[in-house]
């Protein structure tokens, strides 16, 4: 395996965007083969970390660590923050969607003429950052990833979007940002809570640099930790997430240690920063109802953009919740399962009718988004390894198909200009073969056995039935997401493709069906979610050890 493999995801689209930047701009088509030679490259890349992942394995596979900032500041310690990185079976798949999902995006946005140079330099900042995020196992650098990808999509929506482009992107940058916010200060109390039990070994002088880890060593730090034999100045912070996600790494009376009594309004801290972590993910994925901005950037971005957006950049908030919010907050997760779940629930059935109700193609597409993300969160809240197991794989289900369904609503709009669902009738006789996959996106996308639609639903609302914290009500109403999919899907495919022919501005002519380059877009989709569909032990068998053995260290 290549030395530094999961580094090299990140560094290649960033070095793609310093290319395109001093490229000289006499053949501005140079910029588009760069990015797409970058993204093929994270395709091979991707491809070898596939045939090499230890599905058996639960943990951290080919980690890398390197001693970032080391900053002694006094009575407050030591700041310590690493370059860490690592795969498991939770992050993995995310980083498998994202580069599927990335590359098709840049084949997507071979038509971008206008101030082509910044868009592919963006697009390629955008890619390093989200894989960045997936990769990152320290929350400082998470957060570093979490906060740069917002640049690169405010401008991509802002330059190259649609009439209202300056006011989704501002809405989209608001929101986002005000969760970041959040997050951060969550953040900072961690930091100032946790230890590093190594470094703060080397500090005391129980570690030499070159010495082996013995494997008392640990338990030994952190009992001297409890016991007060550790001075203040000695201790070494950290934002790793190993050591975030122990309890027993917690400074006894900090602020957010297991057993602190620091309270605000008769809220403890510990929960409050629980809800502080869940709001400022919750605004990515997006949940109700702090889920406005997403059907303004969808309308308003770019095809290429919205692909990524619904595709990638709201699986960071399903990845958030995981990874993070319930990760360094069980209790509070688990105490708050309820009202998560109520959530999810609302998104679901909220998310399903205003999609029921929409006349644009791609704000329909946008509100069955939030629908059929709520399943994640409902299966989240479960806090069961169906439940776990069933979001990561609905967040893998609904990249494909979000991006699936966006494509195919760029084919229609690049041809006509028009997005409306009623300008359109008898499709199928000027575009058979469009028909046929939208028809397969859309009977996918609505849950219907054999596509991975299907098992995803399926699986989280396995695990809320089973959920002992939820009661059975909340995953009984939930399914009513189903029903109104269907509906909305249906409701679509009959109105646009089946009839006499006729379209509202125009002739057939303008109407062609689809293109080489559509096809080579469309068709890897369509087979990845019908594998997915057929063969769901594809995915499972990657997320299944790592999702017991991360709810096992947290119960």
């Amino acid at each position: 395996m290549i030395d530094h493999i999961l580094t090299l995801l990140i560094a290649i689209p960033l070095l793609g965007a310093a290319a395109v930047a001093v490229w000289p701009a006499q053949k501005p088509e140079n910029f588009r083969i760069i990015a797409l030679v970058a993204l093929a490259l994270e395709v091979v890349i991707s491809a070898l970390l596939y045939f090499s992942f230890d599905s058996q394995n639960p943990g951290h596979q080919l980690s890398e660590v390197t001693d970032w900032i080391t900053l002694p500041i006094g009575a407050l310690g030591v700041v310590s923050i690493d370059y860490a990185l690592a795969v498991d079976g939770i992050s993995f798949p995310l980083v498998l969607l994202a580069v599927i999902v990335l590359f098709v995006g840049v084949i997507s946005s071979w038509n971008v003429i206008q101030k082509s140079r910044a868009y592919f330099a963006l697009y390629l900042l955008l890619t390093g950052s989200v894989i960045g995020c997936f990769l990152a196992q320290d929350f400082f650098l998470f957060y570093l990833f979490f906060e740069f990808m917002l640049l690169p999509m405010y401008f991509l929506i802002g330059l190259w979007g649609g009439p209202r482009r300056e006011y989704a992107a501002l809405k989209f940058f608001i929101y986002t940002f005000f969760g970041s916010l959040l997050i951060l200060i969550v953040m900072i109390a961690l930091y100032l809570s946790v230890i590093d039990p190594l470094e703060t070994a080397k500090v005391v002088g129980i570690l030499g640099i070159e010495d082996p880890i013995h494997p008392d060593l640990i338990s030994q730090v952190q009992q001297w930790l409890i016991d007060g034999k550790i001075a203040p100045e000695q201790l070494v912070h950290t934002f790793r997430f190993a050591y975030l996600a122990d309890p027993n790494n917690y400074i006894p009376g900090s602020l957010l240690s297991t057993a602190s009594e620091y309270l605000i309004g008769n809220i403890p801290l510990r929960l409050l920063a629980f809800w502080f972590l869940f709001i400022g993910f919750a605004v990515k994925l997006p949940v109700v109802p702090v889920h406005t901005w997403l059907p303004d950037a969808h309308v308003e971005a770019p095809t290429p953009i919205s692909v990524v957006l619904a595709g990638i950049l709201l699986k960071i908030g399903g990845y958030g919740f995981i990874r993070i919010v319930d990760g360094f907050f069980p209790f509070e997760a688990q105490y708050s399962a309820i009202p998560l779940a109520v959530l999810g629930m609302i998104s679901i059935i909220y998310g399903g009718f205003n999609a029921l109700g929409q006349s644009d193609l791609k704000k329909m597409i946008a509100y069955s988004s939030v629908s059929h993300m709520g399943f994640v969160l409902l299966g989240i809240a479960a806090f069961t390894a169906e439940g776990i197991n069933g979001a990561i794989y609905q967040m893998v289900s609904h990249g494909v198909l979000s991006a699936m369904l966006f494509i195919l609503t760029g084919v229609v709009y690049d041809r006509t200009h028009d997005r409306r669902i009623d300008h359109y009738r008898g499709l199928i006789a000027v575009m058979p073969q469009y028909t046929i996959i939208t028809g397969i996106a859309f009977f996918a996308s609505l849950g219907l056995p054999g596509f991975s639609g299907f098992v995803g639903e399926l699986f989280t609302l396995m695990g809320a039935f089973q959920s002992e914290a939820l009661p059975v009500w909340i995953p009984a109403l939930s399914t009513l997401g189903i029903v109104l999919a269907a509906a909305y899907f249906l409701w679509t495919y009959q109105r646009m493709f089946f009839g006499a022919f006729w379209y509202k501005n125009g002739s057939s002519h303008v109407l062609s069906d689809l293109t080489p380059r559509e096809t080579a877009m469309l068709l890897p989709l369509v087979v990845l979610t019908i594998l997915l569909g057929l063969l769901p032990g594809i995915l499972f068998d990657i997320t299944g050890p790592t999702v017991e053995a991360w709810l096992d260290g947290l119960r």
